[in-house]
């Protein structure tokens, strides 16, 4: 080789493996052009804790803490990192990503040096107390918080202990519901899930928070990892994390468990909360892992919720738990009134009082338990225990819940909503299958929440006769008594005009 050769070869290898300060400086100019194409959100998420070790034979090889920040790195970011360097640097040719056994207390990554951020010192004390707590279960069964990694940013919402799939009672409202969270337990972790997200709504009262928590309870008890959740604690330990300097491990910890259980999902406020939480949902739907997700109402209803938030979650199995069925209502006093016993021997209520307060309290399975609350006092006192008792003890329940006064107008207009006609094609003479119904429910609506007579339902209703009113309900209520679906969306058209 010549000497012009040999002296371009030298240079080649000169700018191939630059020396360590030059390194350092390369990486920081890559680290503005990163920071400048990916936002700063997404930099400091997954480039905070990415230092370049060496770059050789074109070849730039990296560490950063963990596995899985090596591999979502190295999935979705390892083409960028290489342009950028090709551009700052050149003649790099790969990338490479390793594990590092930990990081110098006082030492900042590059990346964060990059930010014109100062080292910092990590507090011993406060690194070996800040941990995250994942529910798993002990080879005796059971539930414990164990200690993971980082902060106690990711630690499990408290687990009631009460709350199994034992003392879930289940009734029509709730059947699907449960056996649903059933389908979850059974599902083996490793093996990929019948359906994720399980996404489960209902109004307040109805027993979600209890089959969510059931569904914890047994599948812990299995060995699976599970984390569960509310809104509120999400958020909380996202922030804390951020604060911490915790938020890779944050979301480590969030994608590396076998079942995500999520409550109450329409508190979920914030654009940074959202997009968090939506990350962790897209990695764990994506490996087929499991999520439960329970909220007051379905995914398409949570409007402040994010919209890819939205259709991911609806794009999984969506249960609805309906109001309590009166069967399902005596079965929930009854077991409150079992338990009560335990305490108190002398304390008994009559079949006929628990029929009466089932009939009365239909609201949810919270004014079920405050009404044996109030039927306990009631028995301290030493009065016998009827029904006409009863009465007076619940009072303000039952008067809570009666029905405000409903206008034949708002029947029409929700009815012909809910079966996506409009009002005049209720009114008019129109007898085609997708009217008629709609305007016999309307009209058997009317009879049953007005106190209206048939003659003057029918004037409200184009000018039809008394008879082709009664003839709607009767027809209705034939329908109602064999088909449950009629019978059901009867139920949640009364509580709508109720409410």
């Amino acid at each position: 080789m010549n000497e012009s050769a040999e002296l371009s070869a030298a240079a080649a290898d000169a700018r191939i493996i630059p020396s360590s300060r030059d390194t350092d400086e390369s990486w920081r100019r890559c680290c503005r052009r990163l920071r400048a194409e990916l936002g700063e959100n997404v930099f400091t998420s997954w480039f905070g804790c990415l230092k370049l070790d060496s770059i050789e034979a074109g070849r730039a090889q990296f560490s950063v803490p963990t596995r899985f920040l090596k591999s979502w790195i190295e999935a979705h970011y390892s083409d960028r990192i290489l342009a950028a360097l090709d551009a700052e640097i050149g003649g790099v040719a790969s990338v490479a990503i390793g594990l590092r056994s930990s990081m110098g207390a006082s030492a900042a990554p590059p990346a964060a040096m990059a930010a014109g951020n100062q080292p910092k010192t990590i507090d011993p004390a406060r690194q070996a107390t800040a941990r995250i707590a994942s529910v798993s279960a002990p080879r005796g069964g059971g539930l414990r918080e164990e200690a993971a990694v980082y902060g106690e940013a990711l630690a499990s919402s408290p687990l009631d202990r009460r709350l199994t799939f034992a003392s879930f009672l289940v009734g029509r409202s709730n059947q699907l519901a449960y056996s649903a969270a059933q389908r979850v337990v059974e599902d083996r972790a490793g093996q990929a899930p019948a359906f994720s997200p399980l996404y489960v709504h209902s109004a307040v009262g109805l027993g979600k928070t209890h089959l969510l928590q059931a569904t914890a309870h047994a599948a812990a008890a299995q060995g699976r990892s599970v984390i569960y959740l509310t809104a509120e604690r999400f958020m909380y330990g996202f922030v804390a994390a951020l604060q911490a300097h915790t938020a890779i491990a944050f979301k480590e910890a969030m994608r590396s468990i076998d079942l995500l259980i999520i409550d109450d999902v329409q508190f979920l406020q914030g654009k940074a909360f959202q997009n968090e939480f939506g990350h962790a949902l897209n990695a764990l739907l994506d490996s087929g892992r499991q999520v439960v997700v329970a909220a007051d109402r379905p995914p398409a209803d949570l409007e402040a919720l994010d919209e890819r938030v939205r259709s991911r979650l609806a794009g999984g199995l969506c249960v609805e738990m309906t109001a309590l069925d009166e069967p399902l209502r005596v079965k929930i006093l009854e077991a409150r009134i079992a338990a009560a016993r335990g305490q108190n021997p002398n304390f008994s209520v009559s079949a006929a009082v628990v029929a009466y307060v089932a009939r009365s309290v239909v609201s949810n399975g919270r004014d079920l338990e405050g009404a044996v609350n109030r039927l306990i006092a009631h028995s301290i006192v030493g009065s016998p225990l009827t029904v006409e008792a009863a009465e007076a003890a619940i009072r303000d329940l039952v008067r809570a819940r009666e029905p405000r006064r409903v206008k034949i107008e708002d029947i029409q207009k929700l009815v012909a909503s809910h079966y996506s006609v409009s009002r005049s094609d209720i009114l008019s003479a129109r007898r085609t299958a997708m009217v008629v119904k709609p305007r016999q429910v309307a009209m058997y609506l009317s009879k049953a929440l007005t106190l209206r007579s048939l003659p003057e339902i029918g004037r409200r209703f184009g000018g039809r006769d008394h008879t082709t009113v009664l003839h709607a309900v009767r027809k209705i209520e034939g329908l109602s008594a064999t088909d449950t679906a009629l019978r059901e969306e009867l139920e949640l058209l009364k509580r709508m005009l109720q409410d």
